[in-house]
This record gives structure tokens, sequence and C-alpha cells, in this order.
């Protein structure tokens, strides 16, 4: 009775949520796991038969499996997510998830770099080889824009606007956002374009519209560029837990502390909940304590 809901589900995801393959494969796991705990229970229960009850039993059910919790937390979240579809399509009447509770999640926020790190990376970038004017224009539009590793890796040429300003950008699902550039990065796109891409003998077939090449004339990995930012930090003398994605984080946090509302953050980074873009938002305790003692007349 659960396959038509399942490929209900299925059809939804990739159609109103617009999600990418492997999350849409997460989020039928989770179902999967629903129907396999009814199944080991004995209880042949439909969708709009199920209660509070039975999901804290299935929660209880799956914390037994040694889960982790956060492994715990994402089956939750996609049950919460097939209610929601069955509610909009009038499968159930009810949600049985809006009061079940997820296990208490430790968030471990990443490193940020400062300004003057992100400036020792690039001062540690080899312009004597070709690759180097690359990495240059690469380190300085992920911070300018806060690009994701993968929306980097796939940035097209025809998707730049260099002349106003903003670049177009493909995140998740495939949804597209306009992004502010900075002038720094678009100077050395330009001069990665003008002095190295435009003298690139070959380029492969169906990359000619990719702005960031390797030699061979393809696009670059994600592994190429998380290898590019690691080499550089460890020139740089920088000892901190470094990936492309600190690039990101750095933007977010850069732009809040410098007082940019949330939801220009949230827009930029193309995020659909506020509360995602919230844990960009974490600002550390020197911070907050110079904070106050210059702006908090009875903060001594």
């Amino acid at each position: 009775m659960w396959d038509a809901h399942k490929k209900g589900f299925k059809a939804y995801l990739q159609l109103e949520k617009s999600l990418s393959p492997h999350s849409i494969e997460a989020y039928l796991h989770d179902i999967e796991k629903l129907t396999q705990f009814l199944q080991a229970k004995a209880l042949p229960k439909a969708p709009d038969s199920i209660g509070l009850k039975d999901l804290q039993e299935f929660v209880k059910w799956i914390a037994e499996l040694n889960m982790t919790a956060s492994s715990q937390a994402r089956i939750i979240s996609g049950l919460k997510a097939f209610y929601k579809y069955c509610l909009l399509e009038n499968i159930t009447r009810q949600d049985p998830t809006v009061l079940l509770e997820a296990p208490k999640l430790k968030r471990a926020l990443p490193d940020t770099l400062s300004f003057d790190e992100i400036e020792r990376m690039i001062a540690k970038i080899d312009l004597s080889k070709p690759e180097g004017e690359r990495n240059r224009a690469i380190l300085e539009t992920m911070y300018s824009c806060g690009l994701r590793v993968s929306e980097v890796v796939n940035l097209q040429l025809s998707h730049l606007y260099l002349e106003t300003g903003f670049i177009r950008v493909t995140g998740k699902g495939d949804k597209e956002r306009l992004v502010p550039i900075g002038r720094n990065a678009v100077r050395y796109i330009n001069i990665y374009r003008q002095e190295i891409r435009s003298r690139m003998k070959t380029i492969k077939k169906g990359e000619e519209d990719i702005l960031f090449l390797n030699r061979r004339g393809a696009r670059l990995t994600r592994v190429m560029i998380f290898l590019i930012i690691k080499y550089l930090a460890l020139q740089a003398n920088i000892v901190k837990n470094i990936s492309p994605h600190t690039f990101r984080h750095s933007f977010a946090t850069h732009l809040v502390e410098g007082g940019a509302d949330l939801r220009a953050v949230q827009e930029m980074l193309g995020h659909e909940s506020i509360t995602t873009t919230e844990i960009y938002t974490h600002l550390d305790r020197d911070y907050l304590r110079d904070t106050l003692q210059r702006f908090h007349p009875g903060f001594e």
C-alpha cells in the first residue's frame, strides 16, 4: 500500500521541490525505514492511520539500531517532509510529525578565516604558472560571492555579467540566483580569461562555456579545489581545518559581523530557509564582548 505513496512523494520532490537525485534518494530511504519498522512490528498501517505514538515508537526503534543522533534527526526530517506532502495531496488530514521531537544535536561550527588570512593565502599563489592566475580568480570569486564548491566548478562564462557586477549561479536543485561580485574578483577573472583561458589550445567538448578549466581544457573537480586551498593554507602557515566551504562560511560571517541583513545573506547564499543561514552567523565570544564594551553603557 506504500508503493504508490512513495512514487507520489518522489514526483513531488522532483517537480515541486526540484531536489537533486541524491537528496531524493535520501528522503525515500527515510520512508523505507518507516515501512521496515511497520513490517517488523506487524503494523499494517497506511500513512493516514499512523499517529504520534507510532512515530515515537519508530524513533525508539531506530535509536536501538545504534544510529547516530544526526542520522536519527535526518530520518525525522524526512518523515516531516513526507507528511507535508501527504497533507498537500489530502492523503492525510493531520500531520502526526508536528510534535515529534528529534534528538538534540551539537553543531560544530566550522573554522572561519579572517580577511588577513584570506589575503595571506592569495599572496602565496605562484603567479608565474598559468594556473596561478586561475587559482587567484577562484579564491577571489569564492570569497567575494560565498559560493559552494560545486557552484565554482560549474560557473559558466555565459552567466557572468561583470559589467553590471553580478554573476548567475546554479545552486542546489538547479535553482538559479543572481549574486553580486566584487571589483577584485571581476578584475582577476578578466585577467585569467584574457591572459590564460583565451590562449588555451584545446578545450574539451561540452566544456566551452565553463569558466575555470584545468590544463586539459576540462572543468576542475571539487577535490582539486580542496587541494588548492589546503596547499595555500599550509604555505600561509594557517593552522585551521580549512576547506572550500570555509570561504563560504567566512563570506557570510564577515557580512553579518559588518551589519548585513540576514535576509540579504540568505538570498546571496541561496538558502531556502532562513534557519539554514543562521548557522553562518555565529559571532565569536571576543567579538560579542568587544561589541558590548563599545556600545552597552552598563557593561564593565
